[in-house]
């Protein structure tokens, strides 16, 4: 996504633009003529050039389009575009009329002047979408980059040990500290497991309460869990140094499994402090039990692609060609040949020579 200049950027890079066309006219009145015709088409390219610059949003990822929504809201960002394909259209209209206004003017600079400040007037009257659009694009160009691939998706309340769990496993470098909502956005770390790359998502975390008073940070993570994940490793703090009791974080557990049609995992982390039964347990502090949970997590994960296909070995031989007509299913050798049948042709009759 290009940078989306100011009103005053694109007045100035348009009008140097507009001179250099003025300058090819040695007939003064000709030149302030496409003068007035080239800021209304430079205009009118820069502008359209920024709308190109932005993505439809029906088309990409729900995942995008989701934080999107959440970050700035597509219709707010939509309205800006529409301003900006506003002032595209009619710089370009209104430079082509004082263009030829110029042409029947007694005196061709001041149909120049006018026109400066009318186009000036109606891209200044966008300069707030432009500002408006330009944070949308250096925001939306650092968004994490999700992968197509198997995708385990962390989620929980606050500090409740995500974190470390993802610094532990994967080549992400997330903070780990001991207050909650350390993390303020999506992380993306990845693990090699042999020829295959595995994703993890870090979310931040979630408290139990109704969407209407979720944050932006809480609906970043509930909009990964339902667009991105292959499984959910639900890790919940028996211990309750996370600052959450225990029946609050398993009603955000029930909420997570409504939500999603993916395989959840519960597994009971800070297994060092406190054990709690019927769980998958670990310890992200100490290491314990770390293995454990991943091959759990590996469990659902898909075969590759190649690995089901090899399954009917057939299908990898090369296929026969179309029988011609020379080659009949009668007498087949072995069982992958044909035999090819002999078509006798009469004999040409033989001709007498001279000595014969």
């Amino acid at each position: 996504m290009p940078t989306v200049p100011t009103a005053d950027e694109i007045l100035d890079r348009s009008f140097r633009r507009a001179a250099k066309k003025m300058k090819e006219k040695t007939n003064k009145e000709r030149a302030n003529q496409e003068f007035v015709r080239a800021v209304g088409a430079a205009i009118h390219d820069r502008l359209v050039y920024i709308i190109r610059g932005f993505p439809e949003f029906e088309k990409i990822h729900p995942f995008y389009r989701d934080l999107a929504e959440i970050l700035y809201g597509i219709d707010r960002i939509k309205q800006s575009l529409g301003a900006v394909g506003w002032a595209a259209k009619h710089t370009k209209m209104v430079g082509n009329q004082l263009a030829f206004q110029s042409r029947k003017a007694e005196d061709t600079l001041v149909v120049r002047k006018r026109a400066v400040a009318r186009l000036a007037s109606m891209v200044h009257q966008i300069d707030k979408d432009l500002h408006f659009l330009n944070e949308v694009r250096n925001v939306l160009r650092t968004l994490p980059n999700i992968e197509e691939g198997f995708t385990i998706v962390i989620a929980g309340y606050p500090n409740v040990g995500k974190s470390s769990f993802i610094r532990r496993v994967s080549s992400a470098d997330p903070e780990v500290a001991s207050y909650p909502f350390t993390t303020k956005g999506i992380i993306v770390g990845h693990r090699e497991m042999g020829r295959e790359r595995i994703q993890f998502v870090d979310t931040p975390g979630i408290l139990d309460r109704p969407v209407e008073e979720r944050n932006a940070i809480e609906k970043q993570a509930l909009s990964a869990i339902m667009n991105v994940a292959d499984v959910i490793l639900f890790i919940t703090d028996p211990s309750e140094h996370c600052g959450y009791p225990m029946c609050v974080q398993l009603s955000l557990l029930e909420e997570v499994k409504g939500m999603v049609s993916v395989p959840v995992i519960v597994v009971a982390n800070k297994s060092d402090i406190s054990v709690a039964d019927g769980y998958i347990t670990m310890s992200t502090a100490d290491g314990t039990g770390i293995d454990a949970v991943l091959a759990e997590l590996l469990v659902h994960k898909p075969e590759p692609e190649a690995r089901r296909r090899s399954e009917d070995i057939r299908s990898a031989l090369p296929q026969e060609p179309e029988e011609a007509e020379s080659y009949t299913d009668e007498g087949m050798l072995g069982a992958d040949k044909p035999q090819r049948k002999r078509v006798r042709r009469p004999r040409k009759p033989r001709t007498k020579t001279g000595n014969e």
